[in-house]
C-alpha cells in the first residue's frame, strides 16, 4: 500500500445531533452514488465510497469551519467520488480494486488527481487542498488530523 496507512474508523458511532448536522452538511449524501453512476452497477461501489468517505465529512464538521469552507470541502469530496468511479471506466484493472484502495492511490500529500473535463486552476487547486486535507486525515498515524 505504499507506506499509506489507513487507520480509520469505518462504522464512527454518529449521535443524533452529529448525524443532523451531517444531513444539513450533505443533504444529498445518500443520492451522490447514483449521480456518479455511468450504469446501475456503479451504484454498489458508490455507495462504499460514501461510507469510507463518511468518517472524513464527519472529521470536518467537528472543526467547527466556516460554512462556506465546509460546502468547498463537501463538493470536493462529492468531485473526488465522480473521479473515482471516472477512473474505474478509464481503466478495467481499477474495476476489480477496492475503491477504498483507490480512493488511497489517487490522492496524496500534493493533491488529487487532474480533473476531467478540466476545471479552473482555482477549482483544481481547491480539489487538491480537500484531497491534502483527506490524505492526512487517512493516513495519519498517531489519531490526530
Amino acid at each position: 500500500m505504499d507506506g499509506k496507512s489507513q487507520k480509520v474508523d469505518r462504522d464512527p458511532i454518529i449521535s443524533s445531533d452529529t448525524a443532523a448536522r451531517l444531513a444539513q452538511y450533505c443533504p444529498d449524501l445518500e443520492n451522490w452514488p447514483r449521480s456518479w453512476c455511468y450504469d446501475d452497477p456503479d451504484i454498489t461501489p458508490g455507495e462504499r465510497i460514501v461510507h469510507y468517505l463518511k468518517p472524513f465529512l464527519l472529521h470536518l464538521l467537528e472543526h467547527q469551519l466556516a460554512t462556506k469552507t465546509l460546502r468547498r470541502h463537501r463538493d470536493n469530496i462529492w468531485l473526488l467520488g465522480g473521479e473515482v468511479i471516472r477512473h474505474r471506466y478509464e481503466e478495467d484493472k481499477l474495476m476489480k480494486l477496492p475503491v477504498e484502495k483507490l480512493i488511497i492511490d489517487l490522492i496524496h500529500e500534493d493533491g488529487g488527481p487532474l480533473i476531467y473535463p478540466r476545471i479552473t486552476e482555482p477549482e483544481q487547486e481547491s480539489f487538491d487542498a480537500t484531497c491534502r486535507k483527506l490524505y492526512r486525515f487517512l493516513t495519519r498515524n498517531d489519531g490526530s488530523a
